[in-house]
């Protein structure tokens, strides 16, 4: 069911397959270019704001993950007019990729999960909340520097301030109850028990250095699902979609040009 559902603001660039981009806590659909600037010549490729972000539809806090793939679900349905749909999503989007896949298993032709988290030990899931609950204590801005200190390298970060600069926007200008709410998701989403349901073929990718979403739990996703394989991108922390499009790009190629 998806009676709750709000249209997703999303673009449409290409011709073939239908790819659905879907983005992390605070972030854009703009998030996706350079990777989409690599995949479009064989790809239809989506790309979409959540629900309270971007230019979409703002309703009411809290939000559940079931909400949010129900939206990708509605905008399957109601606009892109396909059957089958491949996901691409990355943190939370990469939880969301693989519960559609698990709900509409007739609808998802594959999932890539990128820089995401599945079981996490309580420590692990400590540090996480907690996060959330210094961002609620003390406000969003004043816990930004450490975020961005684990999404990107130092040498990313000192060459392109001005990415930094849009990354910082975007957070700031998602309302702050939304950006609470589905870190909340994030935070409190455990896939392990039902990663094993999902039976679409699934691409890993993370970073060597992403603390919160390390190969170590990478690794534990790969074995917990019954089609897929990982891929850790050396010297990487969290933002790989940004950092090394040039990385993924040929990998998430080869993997939907077979699946």
């Amino acid at each position: 069911m998806t009676l709750d559902a709000v249209p997703l603001a999303h673009t449409i660039r290409g011709e073939g397959p239908t790819v659905v981009f879907v983005h992390g806590i605070g972030s854009r659909k703009e998030t996706w270019t350079r990777l989409i600037d690599a995949i479009e010549d064989r790809y239809r490729c989506v790309s979409i704001d959540l629900r309270g972000h971007g230019d979409s539809p703002i309703p009411d806090v809290p939000y559940m993950l079931d909400q949010l793939v129900d939206d990708v679900e509605a905008l399957r349905r109601d606009h892109l007019e396909v059957e089958r749909i491949h996901i691409v999503g990355h943190s939370l989007g990469g939880m969301i990729g693989p519960r559609y896949a698990r709900r509409f298993p007739d609808h998802a032709a594959s999932v890539t999960l990128l820089s995401t988290a599945a079981a996490r030990t309580a420590d692990d899931s400590s540090r996480v909340k907690a996060v959330v609950s210094r961002m609620r204590d003390e406000g969003i801005e004043n816990v930004l520097t450490t975020l961005v200190d684990r999404w990107y390298t130092d040498a990313f970060a000192a060459a392109h301030p001005d990415i930094i600069t849009n990354r910082i926007d975007q957070v700031l200008t998602t309302p702050p109850e939304v950006f609470l709410s589905v870190f909340d998701v994030y935070a409190e989403t455990e896939m392990a028990p039902w990663l094993p349901d999902v039976a679409a073929p699934c691409l890993i990718i993370t970073g060597e250095h992403d603390p919160g979403c390390s190969p170590r739990l990478n690794e534990q996703i790969d074995g917990l699902l019954p089609d897929s394989s990982l891929h850790v991108l050396k010297d990487l922390r969290h933002s790989i979609v940004v950092e090394a499009s040039d990385q993924i790009a040929p990998v998430l190629r080869r993997f939907l040009d077979d699946a």
